[in-house]
């Protein structure tokens, strides 16, 4: 007996409602020649449930049907996040003006009856390319993010246990240590603290664009965050002899009743990795001078305002400074990761993230993060 290798191809499948009858019959004489699994189906509501249930390849849809017409069977499909991407291909009797509504509702294109059976064909196996592709997009999308994830955490296992390692040999635990042997190790930690804080960024970047980092929103207070990470960065800053200093609206203000007007919708984890970025990188790129942290509150944002007196920023690099991977020119320039994932983070705060500045006379960064960020949007 001879068994054959050849793996039979999943057929496309296809769903179609229409509440006559006679017109599903003439559709589906159309298209089962092309070796498609077609299922009709006269009830828009029970049509409805169907591509929930059991997701098809493609939906074909009269416009006017009882019940629900095509647009809000159009509309309750795009609402349904946990859809994958479903072409809708819309039949209709009327005129152009019904197309339109049709395709502002979420639909892929439409096609006129009486149904042309060599144009219907086209229109199905292009939207099925669509389809396709798309899936195929998604697929790699998923295997990039599964490779990540998995690549980062492998990668961070034997870092962390590393430095563990390094420390307690600069400590001396195993034996004694010259100078010179102490800063090796202390060298060798550092490095390995910066390949630690890269990978970490990485995974947090495919996080964000593969669209599964969640958002924990809580009542924070902004003013109170920005000075623990001042706090935090002050030794890094006066080991150059620099002044970081944070400046709120009226310090002398500074009371119950005032510091409630500093509390914003946010997550806290989040921002605070992106002040602790800026922060880090005006401290970083600043050789004299100081770096200044200002605050101002609005009736709908808060206002932020990191200004360095350092080397500052081209037109040019400011042109790309937020984009993925592109590492600034500065010698002491990164992997490119930090402003974009800063970017990605105030982006999905619906916040917003901008610099100004000179070569030779510093740079200011300003984030604007709404008070009241909308959650329906942040959870979409």
């Amino acid at each position: 007996m001879i068994m054959s290798n050849h793996k039979l191809e999943k057929k496309d499948r296809i769903l179609v409602v229409d509440d006559i009858f006679d017109n599903l019959l003439v559709i589906e004489s159309i298209l089962e020649d092309e070796g498609y699994d077609i299922e009709i189906q006269e009830d828009s509501k029970t049509g409805l449930a169907i591509a929930f249930e059991s997701p098809p390849d493609l939906i074909l849809l009269d416009v006017m049907m009882p019940e629900m017409d095509g647009y809000e069977f159009t509309r309750r499909i795009r609402e349904n996040q946990d859809l994958p991407f479903i072409p809708i291909l819309l039949i209709t009797a009327h005129d152009s003006t019904s197309a339109v509504e049709g395709l502002d509702a979420g639909a892929d294109d439409f096609i006129h009856k009486p149904v042309d059976a060599d144009e219907l064909q086209a229109r199905v196996r292009s939207l099925l390319r669509l389809k396709h592709s798309i899936d195929e997009r998604d697929h790699m999308a998923s295997l990039r993010q599964d490779f990540v994830s998995r690549f980062t955490h492998d990668l961070r296992t034997p870092l962390a246990a590393s430095n563990r390692v390094l420390k307690l040999l600069r400590e001396g635990k195993f034996f004694e240590v010259s100078p010179p042997v102490e800063q090796i190790f202390s060298t060798m930690i550092t490095s390995n603290d910066d390949l630690l804080h890269m990978v970490n960024s990485l995974l947090e970047v495919y996080r964000y664009e593969a669209d599964c980092k969640q958002i924990n929103l809580d009542t924070i207070n902004i003013s109170d965050l920005i000075r623990d990470v001042v706090q935090e960065l002050t030794p890094l800053a006066e080991e150059k002899q620099l002044t970081l200093k944070f400046n709120l609206p009226d310090e002398n203000l500074e009371n119950t009743a005032f510091n409630n007007t500093f509390k914003i919708i946010a997550d806290r984890i989040e921002i605070k990795r992106v002040l602790t970025n800026l922060i880090g990188n005006a401290i970083k790129f600043t050789n004299q001078g100081f770096i200044e942290i200002s605050l101002q509150m609005n009736s709908e944002t808060a206002e932020i305002t990191i200004k360095d007196t350092g080397t500052g920023i081209s037109p040019e690099q400011q042109a790309i400074l937020f984009e993925r991977f592109r590492p600034g020119k500065n010698k002491n320039s990164g992997s490119g990761l930090g402003l974009y994932l800063s970017r990605r983070i105030i982006e999905a705060h619906q916040g917003s993230i901008n610099v100004k500045s000179e070569p030779g006379k510093g740079s200011l960064f300003t984030i604007n993060l709404p008070l009241l960020p909308s959650r329906q949007k942040i959870t979409d």
